[in-house]
């Protein structure tokens, strides 16, 4: 922030101890605006400290009643009271100082008010100490030290308070001490109040650089709120004209301001070349002042016409919309229209388009794009009576790399991975990455006899070789399933399930082997039929829990919710991974009853947290295609009594893309509930930006691969987690950065503008119990 807001010093804030006390002038800013911030609360505070020195002075008097002569009490407590009506009558002038500047009389005023009340607690010191014992003697520097850590703590904006109730006092209590000859305790206090003064000027400083920046934000804000009543009042950020020659007429001063120049230098020059820039006398303009000049040639109306214009501040991208006009008698007079700069909207959108469609990690094209390569590559085939192929790719001992070593490490070695796959690709070829640590390829024309080998054993060489990631060097294999199109499946789903088929079944031959998909596979399927069984009996056999991840205030780190992750602990297969179970339970539509039992139970554990922490509970699009899925929900939480704002719905973008319709009026169902709506993995594998606009979510939940490419200073992945928090912030909408791992990883998302953090930094799913008990903790430690 390098602005100037009405006089303030820009931050980061550079002033020195003495500028920030008062005592002098700062280099940068007005003396008497940062005084309004340090002082402007003040006096709200003055109940609570005239009831701490109302207390001190009462300890005072139980400490020598014995022991002073009473009028030496009384005059010294008759000072004390008029010292303290003295500084709070002076601080009561100073509560209207935010409608004013403070003047350097007032400050002046009030450091000589502060220092009579600090000199008459010095001389109780001074007077008292030699009259009682030495017991009394510690109990009295304990009573004004804590005066002095008081002054700290409550007015910690105005550290001249603190400076001078530290300086006058502490060397009292220093004098004290060594009258008694008591060095040691004399050169502790003296250290004491030097910490005090130090940490008061650094909080000091903390202080006003909080206040500036809200400041700042406020003034942003009011500017903002500026253009949107202009908007409202005009209905376009600016007007335009031209007459019948293409010339501007009587243009706008907002328009002319847009075309970088003054209202008169515009007057009479061709909007084309104005619009062209630096493009007009090379003749080479972008197709969409090709469409503008044709529709103005035509005299046609148009509305909402993107156009990429030329202007002194660089290419910008408007939106441009027209009418012709006509004169009394009817003869055409020119146009008049509306614009706006659409430029920061279209580079979101560019970028939320790109994280559509790649994977940030790698570069390389996601499930969607592959998916859709795919489908263009059967239609190939179906058409000219050729063949395609589709071959998923796993890595073989890539789960140990990742466990032993991090993600850290892992997130690279899958870069370097992505990098030998394109290296071995032909233009026939395509590469991705499905997620994790699968990969496919499409290739579009696989009539050559032997070519789908050819490329397995190619994708299979080039990763099986060594790397070094980290000065580590590390051996991971592949494993690669093929299937031929359309002989293998009509479809895209049709084959990549039966290439799936085949890639189990080189994973079972040990991996480092392709295997091309064969009817006979099938059967290796009974295994699945095993599961399903066993998983449509899980419930009843009380073999599921619920496990609970927290996620926290990125900025307090206080926990706000916790999402509910299911766990499966079967008595035929053991512990079951969700990544297996829960895919098997969507296609069979277990996931229904499972999800109905999930939603139950995280409602029944939650009215056991306290009444500000959510419970998030992950729904599939199954659940949301059910007809009254929102009953259920009804149910849930009238069965355990949860408040519907504390259950938050979790979806992915995916269940848009079945029953669109129906997905999304099942979630205006439960929204009207007064439950929220969270968009979870978002950009991992479809778009869902029409949503974005039309759906009410409460949160982004930005994935894990973005953050760990943010974390590596991934380009790409800092540009997209800002265009998605950017987003979220113009929709109103929190964002939560997943897979946070680090106390870096941490402070990165949270200076990119992300509301709420979840992941191992914050902890790892845990049980119910531990939950609670995390919950308790925290609230201990913070009333602590």
């Amino acid at each position: 922030m390098a602005e100037d807001y009405s006089g303030l010093p820009s931050l980061p804030l550079r002033l020195r101890a003495a500028q920030i006390i008062g005592f002098k002038d700062p280099d940068e800013g007005d003396w008497a605006r940062l005084r309004v911030l340090q002082y402007r609360e003040l006096y709200q505070t003055a109940g609570v400290r005239i009831i701490g020195h109302l207390l001190a002075a009462l300890t005072v008097i139980s400490l020598y009643v014995d022991d002073i002569p009473l009028p030496l009490m009384g005059a010294w407590l008759v000072a004390l009271f008029l010292s303290v009506i003295y500084v709070i009558r002076i601080e009561r002038g100073l509560a209207d100082i935010d409608r004013r500047l403070m003047t350097r009389r007032e400050f002046n005023r009030h450091c000589w008010a502060i220092a009579a009340m600090a000199v008459v607690w010095a001389l109780s010191l001074l007077i008292f100490v030699p009259m009682g014992d030495q017991g009394n003697h510690y109990a009295l520097w304990t009573v004004v030290a804590m005066l002095v850590a008081g002054s700290s703590s409550k007015m910690k904006q105005a550290p001249s308070i603190t400076l001078i109730w530290a300086v006058i006092c502490g060397a009292a209590a220093a004098a004290s001490f060594m009258l008694k000859g008591e060095y040691v305790f004399a050169m502790a206090s003296v250290i004491f109040c030097f910490i005090i003064v130090h940490g008061t000027i650094d909080i000091a400083r903390t202080f006003l650089t909080a206040r500036i920046a809200e400041m700042g934000v406020a003034e942003k804000d009011e500017v903002v709120s500026l253009l949107l009543r202009e908007f409202e009042e005009h209905q376009a950020d600016w007007l335009w004209q031209i007459d019948t020659q293409r010339r501007i007429k009587g243009a706008s001063p907002r328009f002319a301001y847009a075309l970088g120049s003054e209202a008169k230098e515009t007057e009479g020059k061709l909007i084309m070349e104005l619009l062209a820039g630096k493009l007009w006398n090379a003749g080479d303009l972008p197709p969409s002042l090709h469409e503008l000049a044709e529709r103005l040639k035509r005299r046609e109306s148009f509305a909402n016409l993107v156009v990429q214009v030329e202007v002194p501040s660089g290419r910008r991208w408007w939106e441009l919309s027209g009418t012709p006009i006509f004169d009394d008698t009817g003869a055409f007079a020119g146009f008049r229209g509306v614009g706006s700069d659409v430029t920061q909207q279209r580079e979101s959108s560019e970028k939320i388009a790109y994280l559509a469609r790649y994977d940030t990690l790698t570069g390389l094209p996601n499930r969607l794009m592959l998916t859709e390569g795919l489908a263009e590559a059967l239609r190939y085939a179906a058409q000219w009576k050729t063949r395609c192929a589709f071959l998923m790719i796993d890595l073989d001992r890539f789960k140990s790399v990742n466990d032993s070593l991090g993600h850290h490490v892992g997130d690279r070695l899958l870069a370097q991975v992505a990098q030998r796959l394109q290296s071995v690709m032909s233009p026939n070829e395509q590469v991705g990455r499905l997620g994790g640590d699968e990969f496919a390829v499409v290739i579009r024309d696989a009539s050559r006899t032997g070519h789908v080998a050819e490329v397995a054993q190619r994708v299979v060489d080039a990763i099986s070789q060594p790397y070094t990631v980290d000065n580590h060097t590390l051996y991971i294999g592949a494993s690669v399933g093929s299937a031929m199109g359309p002989r293998d499946g009509p479809n895209v789903e049709t084959l990549m399930r039966n290439a799936d088929l085949a890639l189990y079944q080189a994973k079972d031959d040990g991996g480092g082997e392709h295997r091309q998909f064969l009817p006979a596979l099938h059967s290796n399927a009974q295994e699945k039929l095993k599961l399903e069984a066993s998983l449509r009996t899980a419930i009843g056999n009380e073999e599921m829990e619920l496990h609970f991840q927290p996620v926290v205030n990125a900025r307090s780190e206080n926990v706000v919710s916790f999402e509910a992750l299911l766990r499966w602990n079967s008595s035929d297969h053991g512990f079951v991974s969700p990544a297996k179970f829960i895919p098997l339970a969507e296609d069979t539509r277990l996931i229904v009853p499972i999800g109905d039992w999930v939603l139950r139970e995280a409602c029944r554990e939650a009215i056991s947290w306290p009444e500000d922490i959510k419970v998030a509970v992950n729904v599939s699009g199954e659940q949301l295609l059910e007809p009254r899925f929102s009953q259920t929900v009804v149910r849930a939480l009238a069965d355990t009594g949860l408040p519907a704002h504390r259950l938050e719905v979790e979806v992915t973008e995916s269940v848009f893309l079945r029953d669109g319709r129906t997905a999304r009026q099942t979630l205006e169902e439960i929204l009207a509930l007064g439950c929220s709506i969270a968009l979870d993995d978002f950009g991992t594998g479809y778009s869902s930006l029409g949503y974005l606009r039309t759906m009410r979510f409460s949160t982004i939940k930005v994935d894990r691969s973005f953050v760990q490419g943010a974390s590596q200073d991934n380009p790409e992945s800092l540009a997209i987690i800002n265009a998605v928090v950017a987003m979220a912030t113009s929709l109103e909408m929190s964002t939560t950065a997943e897979g946070v791992e680090d106390a870096v990883q941490a402070q990165l998302v949270r200076d990119l503008g992300c509301t709420k953090i979840q992941g191992y930094y914050f902890g790892r799913p845990m049980s119910a119990l531990e939950a609670r008990s995390l919950v308790l903790k925290r609230r201990n430690t913070a009333a602590a």
